[in-house]
């Protein structure tokens, strides 16, 4: 049985790449980083969240 992660998609406007990142551990919020500059991100999961699946961090 294929179990998939949870993704958000972010565009890293720092090296103008795009990337997943993915949920963490503890399931609250999606962490990650840009794969040329290693700016890391972080999107908390709350209750009065977004739909949204595409991101753009600066």
């Amino acid at each position: 049985m294929e179990t998939r992660k949870k993704f958000i998609g972010v565009h890293f406007e720092c090296c103008n790449v795009y990337r997943r990142i993915y949920i963490n551990k503890e399931g609250n919020a999606y962490e990650g980083c840009c794969p040329k500059c290693f700016r890391k991100v972080k999107a908390r999961i709350g209750q009065e969240g977004t739909p949204a699946r595409f991101f753009n961090a600066r």
